[in-house]
């Protein structure tokens, strides 16, 4: 390792049993530090990732990160062909034809100054070259958001996060429900689906969804979301509808019905332990492959841009994962016409799936489901100490969304209705780890309610920054278990290096590391990124 040059340092520390602070109460001298690091400047300065992805011949949309006074212009030297940019908006639209690497210079101005930022577009069959960012319904909403709380939090998300490189909204669970209010049992009686069995938005909860010609299904609300430039996400159940399969509808675009594609009766992995809305498919035969390519076109054709599936990759059922279904869902959005992230869903997928799930899917959960407390976010460092040799530009291991802030509004899972239970040291604990591992970053909370602690450790651009390094190298536990203190280190694309120190015990500590323990000859250059000061 070089002795010299940036050298960026994340502190966080865990303190147990703390009391769980109300927004804006009691702030350390720290704290308040840390929410003054993180307020914008007047002048443009880029922000979020600088390597894009697209697959050839399908949309292309990508919407310049820049943090500063609005209004803004932007200008785009080199835009490759296909590609239009909004000068306004800063909302870059079009397609490439042709595969290859794609560089152009975004340059951005105000009345307080101008930036500029190369960036470069590789159009292949990779996506998420970085891990995703964006905002999920699920910890707030659980199976019974709507549609107008979708556009408040993406109003949010636009006006907030994303010219820091935030950039997804996702609907999460069980949205294709109509008795859904996040209380009841979750019961397939209320799942509303086309002709072709497949789900579609009911029109009492996304009103948007009614159709004036054919099927609208989430079309206009992707749109609404893609006019604020952010990509958008629908969670999804592995199989198909029992209803489909009880009526036998016909697979749309084929020859063959419901029951021909779905697991006989007596396959373990035929029905799912903990949601009843669905069948699992057999992914062997042809009826079964073509349902999910159904699926996929009805995704593509509605402007989908990720999908988190459910059900497919966790120890929880007989067969412990699915891969036949995972190559048939990734292989039919590969071929769905539009650039699809797939991410992977509940956990723990099993770690000797890996050669498997890095090729089939871009994320995937490590965990069960992770609430706001610091036994599961104790757990997760040994989780993403064992997924370091599987994460990179494409595939990352996913630590589960960030439940911040208010959370559990509506929740049938999770009770009460609450403030995120996380002290602010294990706030900054997740955020840490995160960013280093890198894991995608899912926010939970209902972004509107936000205090300013919460929306300032979302909005450092420099721990975020690590997170969207394009280099995409796992940090490595230097040190752990039984030393008081662990030491995580990251490489970075400039050559300069990441490490956090993390306190995983109930009292403080004091540190005495010698850099040389590291690799470093002498003393580097060092930067504290929470408070975004060189020391």
């Amino acid at each position: 390792m070089k002795s010299k040059g940036i050298f960026f340092l994340c502190l966080a520390a865990n303190v147990l049993n703390a009391q769980v602070l109300s927004p804006n109460t009691n702030l350390t001298a720290r704290e308040e530090q840390i929410i003054a690091a993180t307020k914008p400047g007047a002048a443009p300065h880029f922000n979020g990732a600088m390597v894009v992805d697209v697959r050839p011949g399908t949309p292309f949309l990508h919407s310049l990160a820049v943090s500063g006074e609005r209004p803004m212009s932007f200008t785009a030297d080199n835009l490759p062909a296909g590609l239009s940019l909004d000068s306004k908006t800063g909302i870059i639209i079009g397609s490439l034809k042709s595969a290859g690497e794609y560089r152009f210079k975004a340059a951005a101005k105000n009345s307080a100054g101008k930036t500029e930022a190369e960036i470069k577009i590789i159009c292949g069959d990779k996506l998420a070259l970085t891990p995703p960012m964006g905002w999920n319904s699920y910890d707030a909403f659980g199976d019974s958001v709507i549609e107008s709380e979708v556009l408040a939090n993406a109003a949010w998300l636009k006006e907030q996060l994303q010219p820091l490189g935030w950039d997804t909204v996702v609907i999460d669970f069980r949205w294709y429900d109509r008795l859904a209010d996040g209380v009841r049992v979750q019961n397939p009686e209320g799942v509303t689906i086309d002709e072709s069995g497949r789900c579609v938005p009911p029109t009492n909860r996304f009103p948007s969804a009614v159709p004036l010609c054919g099927s609208a299904g989430f079309k206009p609300l992707a749109d609404k979301i893609h006019a604020l430039g952010l990509k958008f996400g629908i969670h999804i159940m592995r199989g198909i509808p029992r209803q489909a399969v009880e009526q036998n509808l016909p697979i749309a675009g084929s020859k063959f019905t419901a029951a021909q594609a779905v697991l006989p009766e007596g396959d373990t992995n035929r029905t799912c332990v903990w949601n009843r809305d669905m069948f699992g498919v057999d992914a062997a035969t042809e009826a079964g492959r073509a349902w999910y390519a159904s699926i996929a076109r009805q995704y593509a054709d509605w402007g989908v841009d990720y999908i988190k599936c459910d059900d497919i990759a966790n120890l929880q059922r007989g067969k412990f994962y699915d891969a036949a279904e995972i190559e048939a869902l990734s292989t039919s959005l590969k071929n769905s016409g539009r650039s699809i992230v797939l991410s992977l869903s509940p956990g723990a997928t099993p770690v000797n799936a890996g050669p498997h799930v890095k090729q089939f899917a871009n994320l995937w959960r490590i965990s069960g489901d992770f609430w706001d407390n610091w036994p599961s976010l104790d757990h997760n460092f040994g989780l993403f100490a064992a997924w370091y040799d599987d994460g990179g530009p494409g595939h990352w291991p996913d630590g589960d969304m960030i439940p911040f802030g208010h959370i559990c509004q509506r929740n049938c899972d999770v009770h009460p209705d609450r403030w995120t239970r996380f002290t602010r040291d294990e706030q900054l604990t997740l955020m840490s780890l995160w960013a280093l591992a890198p894991s995608p970053l899912m926010l939970g909370m209902n972004l509107p309610d936000n205090d300013d602690w919460t929306t300032a450790i979302l909005s450092n651009p420099e721990v975020l920054a690590l997170n969207q390094d394009s280099l995409g190298r796992a940090a490595r536990r230097m040190t752990g278990p039984p030393q008081v203190v662990e030491t995580w280190m990251k490489e970075l694309a400039d050559g300069s290096f990441a490490v956090g120190f993390f306190n995983r015990t109930a009292q403080p500590v004091k540190v005495n590391f010698p850099w040389r323990n590291l690799g470093f000859l002498s003393a580097p250059e060092v930067r504290d990124l929470w408070l975004r000061q060189d020391l």
